[in-house]
């Protein structure tokens, strides 16, 4: 396996965006490699706090290697958000949460982990290799009707039934070799879709493992729970990658962006409280980031004010 490091998207605009305190507390919801956490780190001073999550067991891993004793990551679901707050005694105290929503260089350096339609490896996507069910097998074990169903809404793949059929009909037909590696799926695939500007497994890749992941869920969830960990006037940057998750954050923003009345039984005992959500700002890279990185071509960084009062 070549490696190959990761580079963080947006990492100026991300800090700028956050206006970080130098004493403040912050949570970084998907480590990866730490590019973004090892920025934040060097803002804060002697009184500041980091914690950090990530479900990918290589992912914690690299941040054990840290030794700060402002950092704390914690492994698990960035949707427990609320749980590892309130285990730090966190909860209301939290001046900026950041969401990348991009896949680690970990992940898809690494064949065997499934992620890369240009690596050959096993169909796996699990970003936790711990928890869940392989891609390989949901594919075999799945109705052609669910897969086509994955496909549309996850990968607005326009030609969901054709890919679909041929997915069921290779790892159902008789003397015909289960769907396995990353290859398999890749020329299933290209036989049947042809993209100008995007490789053709593409939408088919992005769709399979946002279910295996549960992503766009656990996505909603995480923005809902970080209401009840930030402070007064604290900040959310959120950068996505696909339409699916600009929709989701889009609908939050808008959910929240006149005054609601929101009562938290698990903060500040049953108290209703006002909460407002303002977007400040949308940020793509420059030409300077995607030539130096073109896998932040499709970046779109959002900063929102949260604003809460009795």
């Amino acid at each position: 396996m070549k490696e190959l490091n990761h580079i963080a998207v947006l990492p100026e605009e991300v800090i700028e965006g956050l206006n970080i305190k130098r004493d403040g507390t912050y949570i970084d919801c998907t480590f990866g490699q730490g590019g973004h956490s090892k920025l934040i780190l060097s803002k804060l001073e002697k009184k500041g706090k980091l914690i950090a999550i990530d479900r990918d067991p290589k992912s914690i891993s690299v941040a054990k290697k840290i030794k700060d004793s402002r950092f704390i990551i914690k492994h698990g679901l960035f949707s427990d958000i609320y749980q590892f707050a309130k285990e730090e005694k966190i909860v209301g105290k939290v001046n900026g949460i950041l969401l990348d929503l991009g896949i680690s260089m970990i992940q898809i350096n690494d064949e065997n982990r499934g992620f890369s339609f240009r690596r050959n490896g096993s169909l796996d996507m699990r970003m936790n290799p711990e928890v869940g069910i392989p891609a390989k097998k949901w594919l075999e074990k799945a109705k052609r009707e669910e897969i086509e169903l994955i496909l549309r809404r996850y990968g607005e793949e326009k030609k969901s039934r054709k890919i679909s059929r041929s997915i069921f009909r290779q790892n159902h037909k008789k003397n015909l070799k289960k769907i396995t590696s990353t290859r398999q799926l890749v020329e299933i695939v290209s036989q049947i879709v042809s993209y100008k500007r995007k490789h053709p497994a593409t939408r088919t890749f992005q769709a399979i493992r946002i279910h295996i992941n549960n992503e766009l869920e656990e996505l909603k969830e995480v923005l809902e729970k970080s209401l009840m960990v930030l402070a007064p006037l604290s900040r959310i940057a959120v950068i996505s990658f696909h339409s699916l998750e600009s929709r989701i954050i889009k609908n939050f923003i808008k959910k929240y962006d006149s005054n609601s009345i929101i009562n938290k039984k698990t903060f500040k005992k049953n108290i209703p409280e006002y909460i407002k959500l303002k977007l400040i700002e949308k940020i793509k890279p420059k030409r300077s980031e995607v030539y130096k990185n073109p896998k932040s071509r499709s970046a779109l960084l959002r900063i929102i004010q949260f604003y809460i009062h009795e």
